[in-house]
């Protein structure tokens, strides 16, 4: 899953996105963007994140993300992986915090692909140096 990170025309969707500078669904979308990578936000709540159009859902989303990254608490996390596994979604991404071993566990038993011992911008600024 780290190598799609090196095409940045890949779509990353961001759940948890927020408006709010001081969360990290704020500061992990403007990282990414920064960096050049296309991100769509998935906020339930919101229209627009930082100016760009928000998504209610990743299954709302015209192209099927390479990369699901969550910002969201476990228990929430949890609940939208279920719906995304069982509509065949793959490549999960959890940031420090928004892992769990229950997460774990299931993506395992349903042979998923998934990250939830790294933070996505830490990954992606030492990639940029090679």
């Amino acid at each position: 899953m780290l190598n799609a990170l090196k095409n940045k025309s890949n779509l990353i969707a961001l759940v948890g996105a927020s408006n709010d500078p001081q969360k990290y669904g704020n500061k992990i979308l403007l990282d990414l963007i920064s960096k050049g990578y296309k991100v769509a936000p998935i906020n339930k709540k919101e229209k627009m994140i930082s100016g760009n159009k928000s998504y209610k859902n990743v299954m709302d989303l015209e192209i099927v993300p390479s990369i699901i990254n969550f910002v969201v608490p476990p228990k929430i996390g949890f609940e939208i992986t279920k719906e995304l596994v069982e509509n065949n979604f793959d490549n999960f991404w959890y940031q420090p915090g928004a892992e769990s071993k229950d997460i774990s566990s299931y993506l395992n038993q349903n042979n998923k692909n998934f990250i939830d011992d790294k933070c996505i911008m830490v990954v992606t600024r030492l990639s940029e140096h090679y």
